[in-house]
């Protein structure tokens, strides 16, 4: 059938054509009317057929017309009121004006014309309130996704019950892959005869096969240290509501045998790839071990990761072969680069600043450059007093750079080396991280999310009491070019003194020999005691803050400032260090306001309960028995109320989490 611009052409070229032959018999008659009068008798034969065919075309075109016409209005009509999808339309009081019979059905009302939605779905309200133009929601115990027309206050309903079963199922099945590794078990089997080693083996082999039969889980041994786990997206689901208590059961069973084995899982999922799932799964594994171990890490492509676990301080390590391979690593990144930049954390502590010498010593006995990032704006009383003790060495003095100088010198073949820190966002000076490709990081804390991209060197050690002891142990094994003068042994010292509360917390035999190797180099013990000398006024408000403690929970003291009041990090440190010192205190928290828009919580412990988890639930982070975070856009109250309900949730999860 031709369009109707077909059927216009056509007939516009008829009238044209008539038109010429009229005016050529017309011509011819005036000449000679016989002939005029034959030729119209001719071109009226064919004209008479060309009008009757088009009168008969133009009627069917009519009649087809007319019947497509109905057939649309037809399907228009059944599709509205018989095809599965449901259409509603509401007024401006959210009143249901009509409703096909499709979603009639859904609904367990007789009449539903004149009702308000508040009475028969509130789901909805939210959706039409928010301007949402797509929705899944659950209607009567089916899925319905909604389509929202504004303008026409026009709603449509789709039945995706089954496709969002078969998409759940999807989720459900896919293949998830764990790396389990036992921490420490090299260490603790070394000195053992083979009955002993035989004995551990089919313990943990026992334990750990019983927690895979019982969980649907395949397991499979690949080395004396290491299983491959692979099961699915549910299983692991499942796990996740556990707390993964293999990790207890692994822990407390081989404690008994006086063989404390603890384990370490890193889990990949999200992805279809399997090797990508193998890499996210030691990805995940490297987390758990540089968060000390004892834990589950599960990582996704999107970079997030959950952790459980960690609940036990980490292991010291009885050998000196890792910091011997990395001190030795270290020299050779240092004899290939030009100079060597040192930075520390914003707002440097004594164990920024006592690391940071170390490893510029470490520069002078491959005898490269070297230079420390210092931003004299950011430093406490203890730090200001060391500088006053480095102005007087001009050596060392002129090694102190700003940021700003430190971007000017680096170069392609410069060696950045970040220390007591492995946070992009917490180095002095971010952009130094993009210019410079070197990196190495050396740091104590237990790593988080937020990571260095692509490090030459990592010596995270999360055992260590502070990053001033793992330079130590670096420097041992240096070239002995040039002997650690007495203020560089010093500020080393007072980095691990400051960090371990004067050997009181997180102090292990490593930190004992790392002390005695300081003092044998000149570090001076009473030089310490000065830099460290506390602030009358500083003793004063952390005692006001101490004075407003109270008990939350049994051997839980919490400790607040006024909501006008503004507390130094510092201060409130060490408020919660003399909570910890207190009689039948196991936990201190002391949270108070540390700028215009932001609350600071600084949190404690002896081991039995773990800040640090609490504190990464608040976005923050730390060790085990020393963790903070800062909160933004809150008020002291409602921090302290959130401080509290995260304390709930981990005494409520078995403090596994």
């Amino acid at each position: 059938m031709p369009s109707f611009l077909d059927k216009n052409s056509m007939r516009y070229s008829l009238l044209g054509l008539i038109g010429l032959t009229i005016v050529l018999l017309g011509l011819l008659a005036y000449y000679n009317w016989l002939l005029g009068l034959i030729g119209l008798i001719l071109a009226a034969i064919p004209y008479y057929f060309i009008f009757s065919f088009s009168r008969e075309q133009r009627k069917e075109a009519e009649e087809y017309i007319s019947t497509l016409s109905y057939r649309v209005k037809k399907v228009g009509e059944e599709a509205l009121m018989e095809m599965p999808i449901g259409i509603m339309l509401i007024n401006d009081e959210y009143q249901i004006e009509w409703t096909n019979p499709f979603l009639s059905s859904f609904f367990q009302e007789d009449r539903l014309v004149g009702r308000s939605l508040y009475d028969v779905a509130d789901i909805l309200i939210p959706l039409i309130k928010q301007e949402v133009d797509t929705e899944i929601i659950t209607l009567y115990d089916r899925k319905l996704r909604v389509i929202h027309k504004r303008e026409e206050r026009l709603l449509y309903f789709f039945d995706v019950t089954e496709q969002t079963e078969i998409e759940k199922m999807y989720r459900d099945e896919r293949t998830v892959i764990g790396i389990i590794f036992l921490d420490n078990y090299d260490e603790l089997t070394q000195g053992m005869d083979d009955q002993s080693r035989s004995n551990i083996n089919n313990l943990v082999t026992s334990l750990l096969n019983n927690w895979a039969r019982e969980n649907g889980v395949f397991l499979k041994r690949i080395s004396s240290e290491r299983f491959i786990a692979v099961f699915n997206e549910h299983i692991l689901q499942f796990l996740e509501k556990g707390k993964f208590t293999v990790l207890d059961e692994v822990r407390e069973s081989t404690s008994k045998q006086n063989v404390p084995l603890t384990l370490s899982i890193g889990v990949g999922t999200g992805v279809s790839s399997l090797p990508e799932l193998g890499t996210l799964a030691q990805s995940s594994l490297d987390l758990a071990l540089g968060r000390g171990g004892d834990q589950v890490a599960i990582k996704k492509p999107n970079g997030k990761v959950k952790f459980f676990g960690g609940k036990t301080n980490p292991v010291e390590k009885r050998t000196r072969v890792r910091a011997r391979v990395i001190s030795h690593a270290l020299k050779e990144l240092v004899s290939a680069s030009d100079k060597v930049i040192i930075m520390g954390h914003k707002n440097p502590d004594m164990d920024a600043i006592g690391a940071s010498i170390g490893i510029l010593k470490v520069a002078q006995m491959n005898e490269r450059e070297g230079f420390i990032v210092f931003d004299n704006n950011q430093m406490d009383a203890s730090v200001g007093r060391l500088m006053q003790e480095i102005k007087q060495k001009e050596a060392l003095y002129s090694r102190l750079i700003s940021p700003e100088l430190a971007l000017e010198i680096a170069t392609d073949r410069t060696l950045l080396v970040i220390v007591d820190t492995h946070k992009p966002s917490l180095v002095i000076e971010e952009k130094l991280l993009m210019k410079i490709d070197n990196v190495v990081v050396i740091d104590h804390h237990r790593r988080g999310e937020d990571f260095i991209e692509n490090p030459l060197l990592v010596y995270m050690e999360p055992y260590a009491s502070s990053t001033a002891e793992l330079v130590t142990e670096l420097l041992e094994y240096q070239p002995k070019r040039g002997k650690i003068d007495m203020l560089e042994a010093t500020a080393l010292l007072a980095g691990i003194i400051v960090d371990t509360k004067s050997f009181t917390l997180r102090t292990g035999s490593r930190t004992f020999e790392a002390a005695s190797y300081l003092r044998a180099q000149g570090a001076d013990t009473i030089l310490v005691q000065k830099f460290l000398k506390e602030d009358i006024h500083a003793y004063i408000k952390r005692s006001k803050l101490i004075e407003s403690v109270y008990f939350y929970h049994e051997g839980i003291a919490i400790a607040k400032g006024n909501e006008d009041s503004i507390y130094d990090q510092i201060v409130i440190a060490q408020a919660a260090d003399t909570l910890l010192t207190m009689n039948g205190v196991i936990a201190s928290f002391v949270l108070s306001k540390r700028g215009e828009n932001i609350v600071g919580i600084s949190a404690r412990s002896l081991g039995d309960i773990n800040v640090q988890v609490i504190m990464e639930h608040l976005n923050g982070g730390g060790h085990l028995t020393n963790a903070a975070t800062q909160i933004s856009d809150l008020t002291v109250d409602e921090v302290e109320l959130l401080l509290q309900q995260t304390i709930d949730e981990y005494l409520e999860g078995g403090k596994k989490e």
